[in-house]
């Protein structure tokens, strides 16, 4: 089996700064209105840590399908249990089909000053990945 895998660290003071800064404004560029209201959830502000870590997650999606996809187009949804799984719309769902990604986890992270997290999803055998391992970069 294939994976591919990606990563994203996010200052939590930086997205602090531009939640001072647009509000509203930058929230709704950048999550889902479910994701909105988690990030809300129990506060009169948006937690910056909790928006920090989706924004990471968003950035992490974004390398394992290797093409930009629009923010709101991947969204992370918290299950009351406490663990947390991608959902991909549009351009993000037609991209996953397109270069045989399936089954994406995640898993987030945020601590004081960082948020982070890592993304991996599986890719579909394509008989590429049999000459790639056939091939010996190094003439052995």
């Amino acid at each position: 089996m294939s994976v591919r895998v990606g990563i994203d660290l996010v200052v939590v003071d930086d997205v602090a700064r531009s939640l001072a800064e647009h509000g509203d404004r930058y929230l709704e560029r950048l999550l889902t209105p479910a994701e909105r209201d988690y990030c809300s959830m129990e506060r009169a502000d948006p937690d910056p840590q909790r928006v920090a870590a989706r924004l990471a997650a968003k950035e992490a999606t974004v390398k394992v399908l290797r093409a930009f996809v629009p923010w709101r187009d991947v969204e992370v949804l918290r299950h009351p249990e406490g663990w947390v799984e991608l959902a991909l719309h549009g351009a993000a769902a037609v991209r996953a089909v397109s270069a045989g990604l399936s089954g994406f986890a995640v898993s987030l992270s945020h601590e004081f000053a960082y948020a982070t997290a890592v993304v991996i999803a599986e890719v579909a055998p394509t008989g590429r990945e049999c000459l790639h391992e056939a091939e010996d970069p190094y003439g052995r």
